[in-house]
Parts: structure tokens; sequence; C-alpha cells
């Protein structure tokens, strides 16, 4: 099978939906003559023209909120941020007009958009560049949150996003884009709301999502050299968060550790601890770990950078605690 980048395979997913509706457009900031920030969106202006591939000035709220206009109208937009930091400017449109469109219209309008860019940190570009919002918008009624870990995943679940008539949030990194996997020629579609089991395993559960499970797989490669047989779930999705795939797994290997790029307060690795002690206690031979990052804005110095993102060494750490209960 071929390997491409994942920004590749992103454009794929654009283009072939572009190409199959043509109510699907993209709009955001240096999208169309720049061929994107990052490249994702390279060569679709040429394909597809200004009508559908679309440069915005730099105005978060006013591009979301002429896309909930146009979802709202019959067309299928996807919203490129640079960041999702920048969608701060624009929650209000995000969480105020899509999100809730459907039920304040009783059923009336579906909101079929797709809000996607990078998320979290993207090496030494400091506090207000480097956040994570998965938890932030999985919080939200209305919003379907996904997050990829890999080229193949990014394009089955882009797809079925744009196909979605609710509004998905799909977050990806830019320390990713480069990165290469197998995905094959023909259309395929993911489902959002099922997890995937990355690495089988007996002895502890670890949970992850996004580009952090490399840090769950590079842990579980280092355990297996003492020994312990580490299952490895990516969420793929955190709302809907695939519950049941992750309760099976703690009732096999009755041990969890949960690895997540965001702050501790309220994040999904704190759903996830709490939906397992209500649904898996019994099955528990110790307190689920949960590795975050440090809750602090991420600075600027890359040795402090290091010292506040989950890294392998924390969470092999972790994962020794459930195994001997330090």
């Amino acid at each position: 099978m071929r390997q491409i980048q994942f920004r590749e395979a992103l454009r794929e997913a654009m283009s072939e939906e572009m190409r199959r509706d043509p109510s699907v457009f993209l709009m955001g900031e240096e999208v169309a003559e720049y061929n994107g920030a990052y490249k994702v969106s390279q060569g679709m202006l040429d394909e597809f023209g200004p009508e559908r591939v679309i440069d915005t000035p730099i105005s978060e709220l006013g591009f979301a909120g002429l896309g909930v206009g146009a979802a709202m109208n019959g067309l299928r937009p996807i919203i490129e941020f640079m960041t999702f930091n920048f969608s701060l400017v624009a929650i209000d449109q995000v969480i105020n007009s899509a999100a809730k469109m459907y039920s304040m219209s009783g059923g009336q309008y579906n909101i079929p958009i797709v809000f996607r860019g990078p998320t979290g940190n993207a090496g030494q570009l400091a506090a207000q560049h480097s956040q994570n919002f998965e938890n932030w918008y999985a919080n939200c009624p209305g919003l379907k949150v996904v997050v990829p870990s890999n080229p193949y995943d990014a394009k089955g679940l882009l797809k079925t996003a744009i196909r979605d008539d609710d509004p998905v949030i799909f977050m990806e990194s830019e320390l990713m884009y480069s990165d290469k996997g197998e995905v094959p020629e023909g259309e395929y579609l993911i489902p959002i709301g099922v997890a995937d089991i990355k690495k089988p395993g007996t002895d502890v559960t670890i949970v992850s999502f996004g580009k952090i499970l490399k840090v769950a797989l590079a842990a579980a490669q280092e355990l297996e050299k003492e020994g312990i047989s580490a299952e490895i779930i990516d969420l793929r999705s955190v709302r809907p968060i695939d519950y049941q795939t992750v309760v099976e797994s703690v009732k096999k290997t009755n041990r969890l550790v949960v690895v997540e790029e965001a702050w501790p307060l309220a994040s999904i690795s704190a759903e996830i601890a709490y939906h397992i002690q209500k649904h898996a206690f019994d099955y528990l031979d110790a307190p689920v770990h949960r590795i975050t990052n440090a809750d602090a804005p991420l600075p600027y110095a890359p040795t402090l950078i290091q010292a506040i993102l989950p890294n392998v060494e924390r969470t092999v750490k972790a994962v020794k605690a459930v195994m001997y209960r330090d």
C-alpha cells in the first residue's frame, strides 16, 4: 500500500468530497493562493477555482459565521482555522450558532459544517499558540470532535465529517502534517465515535488520541522490554467517546493509564477515569492514572516544553505505578 503524508491524506479527503458533492467548499486564511499555511490545500485552488477554495481576511469570527450561514442554506463548508488557538475569536459562532442551531430551530436547520485545523503544542510557539481545546469543544452538545493520530484515520474520518449533517470539530497537529502512513487508493470512510485498538495487550490499557498517541506507542515499546504488555487504544474522537471499547479492554487488563495533551482540570482523561470507575470498578486492580500537561501555560524554552508535556518517561512510570501499586 502507498505511503502518503498526513497533509496529503487531508487534501485527498477534501478534494474527493468536493468532486463528489458540489456543495462542499473550503474557506480560511491562506487556503487558496498560498496553498494553505501548512500546504494542506496545495493545488486545490487550481482544480476547484476561487468560488470553492476561498481566501479570507484575518477575521475568524466573520468567516466562521459566514460558514454557519452557508450551512443553513444547503452548502457544506470546510472552515480552516490556521490554528485552533485562533478559533477562540470565533467561538461564539461555533458554540452559540453551529452547535445549537438544530436544537434551537426544532430540527429545521442542520448545520453540515467542518471546522478543522491544528491543535496543541507545535514547538516553540509559546503560550498563546500551543493550547489544546479538544475538551472545551467536547463539552458542548451539538458538536462532534475528532482528533486523528495518523494519515489513514485522518482521511477516512475527514470524509465522514464532511458528509455528516452535524457540525464537526476536526483537530490536527502541525507536528503531524509531514508524518507518513499507509493510505489505500480507493474510497473508504471511518465512522465517528469508534475507537481503534492500535496495539493489543494483556497487562495494562493505555488510552490516548491525536499526536500524543505516539508517546503511548513509544512507551509500550519500552514496557515490552520489561515484559509488560500494554494495549493501546486510540479514541479517534472525543465526542462521541467509544466508552465500550475502553471498558472491555480494562475488564481484560485490569489497569488503565490515560495519556492526553491538555491541562488536567476537566480533561478528557478525567472523563474516561470517571466512566471506568463507574462501569468497570470491580475489574480494576489499581487506581486509574493519567498523564496530562502540567497545569500551566506552555513556555517558550524547549527544555521547559519537554518538562510540561506528556512524555514516554512519565507514561512508563505511570504504567509501573498501576502494575506494582507504587
